[in-house]
């Protein structure tokens, strides 16, 4: 099956082009994302990350550090929207982004990208793949990709459009992204945000959480090609995926919250900051 690139339908008003600054970005993310509006997205203060999707528009983020008392804070590396398709994936990261800001959080030294695919979301109707039709969410360079992931698209999939790795690992700006931002940053867990089996799945070294909120821990399957496979099992870096139930819409505002809380617990317990070397100047 032969998938070229394409230019995916967006909701943009404006050229691409012409899309300069943080109200620009946000007021096509507010239209896709349920329960978030312009002003929400605004208060975010998230700033280009350094990489464009396919179709131009920028990745995303926002960093927290911990303050003094915090020397050695636990580094997470927090991901929503890694399919296009799952509205709500994206909208309770803003929904925690608010959190942070609200709470002064300072206990972890936080990354936050919650829209790591900006061209799937903002299709007419929001798609699982980006621009390219690639799932990004198999397109990480796991051991064997070359021969497993195209062979399990095949056999198992049977080339599902919704599945596809792509030609090569990390060919996509969107997932080169991610992995050049483990290399870097390298956190103590990521958390990747997902809908809609209604689980948590989790990979890689640590204790598996019990719960965050109604979500219970319900192993969906390991994948070549995928986050968790990749971050957990090859990078030994704890990955935590979310799946909330629903993809359009959001839960209700007491279980973000619950979701919010028992995912600090679980890592204030579970995961152990390293010591770092402050720098030499």
């Amino acid at each position: 099956m032969l998938i070229s690139a394409v230019s995916t339908p967006s909701v943009f008003a404006v050229p691409l082009t012409k899309i300069k600054t943080i109200t620009d970005w946000c007021t096509p993310l507010a239209l896709k994302l349920p329960g978030i509006n312009v002003n929400d997205c605004l208060k975010s203060k998230l700033i280009p990350a350094g990489t464009n999707s396919l179709n131009g528009f920028p990745l995303l983020s926002r960093d927290w550090r911990a303050d003094a008392k915090h020397p050695n804070a636990i580094k997470v590396l927090l991901l929503g929207g890694i399919h296009g398709d799952e509205q709500t994936a994206s909208a309770i990261v803003f929904k925690w982004l608010e959190n942070i800001q609200k709470n002064d959080v300072t206990e972890f030294h936080w990354k936050i990208a919650p829209v790591v695919n900006p061209d799937g979301l903002l299709a007419a109707k929001p798609r699982r793949v980006n621009a390219r039709g690639i799932d990004l969410n198999r397109n990480f360079p796991t051991p064997e990709w070359e021969k497993e992931a195209p062979a399990y698209w095949a056999r198992v999939t049977r080339k599902d459009p919704r599945r596809y790795p792509g030609k090569a690992p990390i060919s996509e700006p969107e997932s080169r992204w991610v992995y050049d931002t483990i290399e870097k940053y390298k956190p103590d867990v990521i958390i990747s945000v997902h809908a809609p089996f209604g689980v948590l799945d989790f990979d890689g070294p640590s204790k598996p959480p019990n719960r965050f909120g109604r979500l219970v821990y319900n192993r969906v399957g390991v994948y070549p090609g995928s986050l968790g496979n990749y971050s957990g099992l090859h990078k030994d870096i704890p990955v935590v995926t979310i799946e909330l139930p629903n993809a359009t819409q959001m839960p209700p505002e007491a279980e973000v919250q619950r979701i919010w809380q028992d995912m600090q617990k679980w890592i204030r317990q579970n995961i152990a900051a390293p010591v770092r070397t402050a720098r030499t100047p």
